[in-house]
């Protein structure tokens, strides 16, 4: 680009300078709409404004100002002393009654205190004690107001030495620019820390407010700059650095809960990764335990699997599935009840940590996401289902399941049930191409995973309710499912609500729906404690059944957002 002119000489002030350049570039601008932009952001108030600030400054800055006087409070009183001597006219006196006023005393006073102190920087006197082996030495001031300063320090097993650890992103520390991992560090405020254990150094830290000055032997090694962390993790367990005796500085330490999305800033150290909350304002970052030490630790204190209860599916004639449990009866002569594709023993191997996860919105012209419910029998997951159903049969879907019992007469094939021999199902069952089977009396009963396809490709919310263990192998690309578990109320309410219910999972003899019992309430409680605790991690919303109209409600709009707005999902599911 030419030189540009400023017009009146070298000496022209950029407020000028500011004002003419948009004129000066109109040559060299291609559209009217760059001009446009250039017009409005050169003639932007707040600029000029700035501008006009930094020119004052800088003349004072060159003028280096001095103060005229220090005693002006003593030339006033002199002043009026003088005066006292001479003949007094009207302006005389009004000039002394001024003088004589307190609140002058005190101006002059505050300017003379003014006028006497030097605003300079100043900085802090080299120590006379520097050892000679000492390269270099940095004396650092930092000003600590409430927030940490964001670095820890270990001792060095060999050397003794105290070191800096690492430095948290985003913290005071790291702002400063001044202080380094590896940096070793021998005095704080004066106080020599070589003799000091970790802890009372963070003691003395944690004491002190305002500026610190810290005597610091810079390390040799150079640090890589690392950039702003873009991964994002899904917490898949909660946490609180001041129960984890592990962590190397409690006050470092970020809390989190189940679900919350966190935002990686360092993976440096491979046992303390340093995060924040996703979308957090506060640029500093906390200290977190690593997927692979985190693992690690649950893996050896995981708990012994709990089995939880099971259940068959059937269906009426209105084609609205419906789960029951089997008879204590039942389950005496039925060995296994509605298995996975794969066994329990592979779904609790892996210890859940963290997931990566990506923001993901439902485009136009994708399928829709498969919905899956989770919850314990009793809970009300069918009749919500069915308030959905009937809400808009166009828009969402179920499965229908396959079974090997003889077709009734009232029966269609592929409308209550797909009918198929038992040769055929156990192939299937081998393929892996059912989400879970069963056997009762007899017959197998299952859902696969085409009939899950077949709801999708017309269009439909599939909505599918398994049991827990099943969900993690329908976490695919595919899928993309969005699990919601459907949580029992309290024990009281359960007894107050449905004291005159009916639940259509258990039958007494005739084939009727039997009343809740209290067994009802305490096993379906248990059950959704188990189910909470084993597979929590794999739920993206909980909704509890206290009153069937407003879980009916929340889940609606549930369902709408999932629709419309943006949600996190394993990176697996988008870049497999």
């Amino acid at each position: 680009m030419p030189a540009l002119s400023t017009g009146s000489g070298s000496d022209t002030g950029l407020y000028e300078l500011l004002t003419a350049l948009p004129a000066q570039l109109q040559p060299h601008v291609d559209s009217q709409e760059d001009l446009t932009f250039l017009w409005d952001m050169f003639g932007e108030k707040s600029l000029h404004s700035l501008v006009k600030i930094h020119e004052k400054l800088h003349y004072y800055e060159k003028q280096n100002p001095v103060p005229i006087l220090h005693g002006a409070a003593v030339l006033a009183d002199d002043l009026a002393e003088e005066l006292q001597n001479k003949p007094l006219n009207s302006e005389t006196r009004e000039l002394l009654k001024l003088l004589s006023k307190p609140n002058v005393k005190a101006l002059l006073s505050v300017h003379d205190t003014v006028a006497q102190k030097n605003y300079d920087p100043v900085l802090p006197p080299m120590p006379d004690d520097i050892d000679d082996e000492e390269d270099s030495v940095k004396i650092i001031r930092l000003v600590k107001n409430r927030e940490p300063l964001g670095a820890t320090i270990k001792k060095d097993e060999q050397t003794g030495a105290i070191i800096v650890a690492r430095i948290m992103r985003g913290g005071a520390a790291d702002r400063s620019g001044l202080i380094h991992v590896g940096d070793e560090l021998r005095e704080v405020n004066g106080i020599p820390v070589e003799d000091k254990r970790p802890e009372e150094i963070i003691q003395i830290l944690a004491q002190s407010q305002g500026a610190i000055t810290f005597k610091i032997i810079p390390s040799i090694k150079e640090e890589t700059p690392s950039k702003e962390g873009k991964m994002f993790i899904k917490a898949l367990f909660d946490y609180d650095p001041n129960e984890d005796k592990a962590i190397p500085c409690k006050e470092a330490g970020l809390s989190f809960k189940k679900g919350d999305i966190l935002q990686i800033m360092s993976q440096d150290d491979a046992t303390w990764w340093q995060a924040k909350h996703a979308g957090d304002a506060n640029p500093r970052a906390g200290l977190i335990p690593s997927k692979h030490f985190q693992e690690r630790r649950l893996a050896l204190r995981r708990p012994e699997i709990l089995v939880q209860p099971l259940k068959v599916s059937n269906r009426k004639s209105s084609g609205f599935r419906r789960s029951f449990r089997l008879s204590r009866k039942d389950k005496k002569t039925n060995k296994s009840m509605y298995e996975c594709k794969k066994s329990d023993q592979y779904d609790t191997a892996d210890v859940p940590t963290y997931e990566e996860v990506t923001p993901y919105r439902r485009q136009t012209n994708e399928k829709y996401r498969l919905v899956v419910l989770v919850g314990p029998v009793g809970v009300g997951l069918n009749e919500l289902k069915r308030k959905l159903l009937i809400s808009d049969t166009q828009h969402y879907g179920v499965t229908v399941p396959h079974t090997t019992r003889a077709r009734r007469s009232q029966e269609s094939d592929g409308v209550e049930y797909i009918f198929i021999s038992k040769h055929l199902f156990e192939t299937d069952v081998q393929n892996n191409k059912f989400i879970e089977y069963g056997e009762y009396k007899n017959n197998y009963y299952g859902t696969s995973i085409d009939s899950v396809r077949s709801v999708l490709a017309k269009n439909k919310v599939c909505l599918l309710d398994v049991q827990p263990h099943t969900v993690k192998h329908l976490r695919t690309l595919e899928f993309k499912p969005y699990v919601i578990f459907i949580k029992p109320p309290s024990i009281e309410r359960l007894r107050e609500t449905r004291k005159n219910a009916k639940i259509i999972s258990s039958r007494d003899d005739q084939g009727a729906a039997k009343p809740f019992t209290e067994e009802d309430f305490q096993e379906m409680i248990k059950s959704a404690q188990i189910m909470e605790n084993q597979y929590g991690h794999l739920f993206d919303k909980i909704i509890v059944n206290d009153d069937l109209t407003v879980a009916f409600n929340e889940l609606k709009t549930t369902f709408d957002k999932l629709e419309t707005e943006a949600h996190w999902v394993p990176v697996s599911w988008l870049h497999s």
